[in-house]
């Protein structure tokens, strides 16, 4: 029987793999997130981890580990990992898991809804409602951009983004995607430049990483189109908030819809500010069912480890 610390509290049913195994699961009864230094110190006296994108597993959490000589895995209840170091963790010999293909539809939704809000300007037309401002309909009151026929243009093109082109497809939208290397699929743009000219919507998608860090920032969004939205829902540094809100201020851009962060759970003051925006507390894949497989997959990624099985969702520097 192993030892494996879970960080937070799951959903109901996330850790039956670990269960039904015979594991001991080490939690909170408080679900209050650990320390760095309770992580480092947890990390030393168990074989497995099931962690959440907002527990930074980094190299001095992975070698106080590797020092006790236990830890075999830490799964990651997210489909990102940058909160985990991956190649401290190969260099020690300790397996990552994540969650990849199971939160892509839902996410999508997600995606999708900003799109709808942000470029119909729902938030302010509800705000004004709810705050008693609306006085009656008016034919120039809360002139959005239309959805349907519009160009959406994808930064990055993989499950998620692939799942929102399937959606954009019933709006009859016009899809192009920017990607490294040639998809062959139709609606590919190598130049990013350029397809951030030509879509009314661009939504992000991708990992972050070093190259995606700020890949939207001031010279990006002054391509856009005035009268252009952006969404993002992959990781909130991979846009500028400062650079954002500078261009919904000076009307660079029409409008945004954001459900992650650059510094989670703080939000750039200025950003709160800005004009025009639908902001979500990264709730992408927050649904019951969605949540629960994640844990599940995580669960399963860590006993099959434990077990001295390859896991299909092992994570490679």
């Amino acid at each position: 029987m192993a030892r494996v610390l879970v960080t937070r509290h799951l959903p109901d049913g996330g850790l039956e793999p670990l269960a039904h195994a015979g594991h001991e699961l080490v939690t909170r009864t408080d679900d209050v997130p650990f320390t760095h230094a309770e992580l480092i110190a947890a990390a030393a006296e168990v074989d497995a981890i099931v962690c959440l994108l907002t527990d930074r597993i980094d190299r001095e959490v992975l070698e106080a580990a590797a020092s006790a000589g236990r830890l075999k895995v830490v799964a990651n209840v997210a489909v990102g990992y940058d909160n985990i170091d991956v190649r401290a963790a190969a260099d020690l010999g300790i397996a990552v898991c994540n969650t990849p293909g199971v939160l892509d539809e839902t996410t999508a939704d997600l995606a999708f809804l900003l799109i709808l809000a942000a470029s119909r300007l729902a938030h302010d037309a509800e705000a004004d409602l709810r705050g008693g401002r609306w006085k009656g309909w008016g034919i120039m009151q809360y002139l959005g951009r239309d959805v349907h026929a519009a160009t959406l243009g994808l930064v990055g093109f993989g499950r998620i983004g692939q799942a929102v082109a399937r959606r954009a497809a019933g709006f009859g939208m016009n899809v192009l995607h920017h990607t490294r290397h040639d998809t062959g699929i139709t609606g590919w743009v190598g130049d990013l430049d350029r397809m951030l000219g030509e879509a009314d919507v661009v939504s992000l998608h991708v990992p972050l990483t070093d190259a995606t860090r700020h890949l939207i920032g001031e010279r990006e969004l002054g391509l856009m189109r005035p009268t252009s939205v952006l969404v993002n829902t992959a990781r909130g540094p991979v846009v500028d908030e400062a650079a954002l809100a500078a261009a919904l201020e000076a009307g660079t851009i029409f409008a945004a819809g954001l459900d992650v962060f650059e510094r989670e759970p703080e939000v750039h003051p200025a950003l709160l500010a800005a004009p025009r925006t639908v902001m979500l507390p990264h709730v992408g894949s927050a649904t019951t069912a969605t949540r629960t497989r994640m844990a599940t997959v995580a669960s399963e990624g860590a006993r099959a480890v434990l077990a001295g099985e390859q896991p299909p969702n092992l994570v490679s520097p």
